[in-house]
């Protein structure tokens, strides 16, 4: 596969596939960053490999093109990193900020030791159940789909892996943990946060979610998505674009170790 890119009548590249990597903005949809890039490049062919919510930040990965729309499956199968701030005390319908508030509870006296052992109870092979509002399809439609009427889907636990969970700190007067999370395709991070916070006896939503890497592709090399909005983000976007064999020699170069889980990623 190869990046083919040629020059128009008016002397601006033209590109026919492409990789990019991009630093989704918070309040933004992860099709809304794809339906940008196709506005720039005057092309339909453009996907992402794995959704964030509209409140998570971080590290998308685009597409452009059927040579690298083809390896979406191949960026989505690869080990995610990310940092969460989870709310104690609080849980919400969504278990994320979106969501109602369903139930609050006395956080409490944390320490930092109890805290990171509750964390590492969580480490390794696993099963989780998909949340009801999630992109996960059920008869052809996502679950958030029903869940919006009130109608009630459960789906069947998934085997997931959680490579390692770390703490980062905790804020006793907000009740805030933020943790470091890095796992295999499928993991909601949200569930996470839903059963560290029952686990510690409060409950618990996550409030923050940002993406740090995806596979060997890391949010330090992705241009920050307000900048595809702006009078420059054409040549912004084109001079971070990754040709599709530079993409595919990346996700060569981690020798197949990336490619563990194949469910539905958050």
């Amino acid at each position: 596969m190869t990046c083919e890119n040629r020059t128009d009548t008016t002397g601006h590249q033209e590109v026919t596939a492409g990789v990019f990597l991009v630093d989704k903005p918070r309040g933004e949809t992860s099709f809304s960053m794809v339906r940008q890039v196709r506005r720039l490049l005057s092309m339909k062919k453009v996907g992402h490999a794995g959704t964030l919510d509209p409140f998570a930040t971080g590290l998308l990965i685009l597409c452009a093109g059927r040579p690298a729309t083809l390896l979406v499956e191949r960026f989505m199968a690869g080990r995610k990193e990310y940092v969460a701030t989870l709310q104690l005390g609080v849980e919400t319908a969504t278990m994320d900020p979106e969501g109602d508030i369903v139930r609050t509870a006395q956080v409490p006296d944390l320490k930092e030791v109890d805290m990171q052992g509750c964390l590492r109870s969580f480490t390794g092979r696993q099963m989780q159940v998909p949340p009801a509002f999630s992109a996960v399809k059920y008869k052809g439609k996502p679950l958030y789909h029903y869940a919006r009427k009130g109608i009630e889907i459960r789906k069947d636990p998934r085997e997931i892996e959680i490579y390692s969970l770390g703490y980062g700190w905790y804020d006793p007067l907000a009740h805030q943990l933020k943790i470091k999370v890095t796992c295999s395709r499928g993991t909601y991070i949200r569930v996470l946060a839903s059963e560290i916070g029952k686990k510690l006896g409060c409950g618990a939503h996550l409030i923050e979610l940002r993406r740090l890497a995806s596979g060997s592709f890391s949010v330090d090399e992705s241009l920050p998505g307000d900048v595809l909005s702006g009078p420059d983000g054409l040549p912004r976007l084109l001079a971070g674009m990754i040709p599709v064999d530079e993409a595919l020699a990346k996700l060569e170069e981690s020798g197949g170790t990336w490619f563990e889980n194949k469910n539905e990623s958050e």
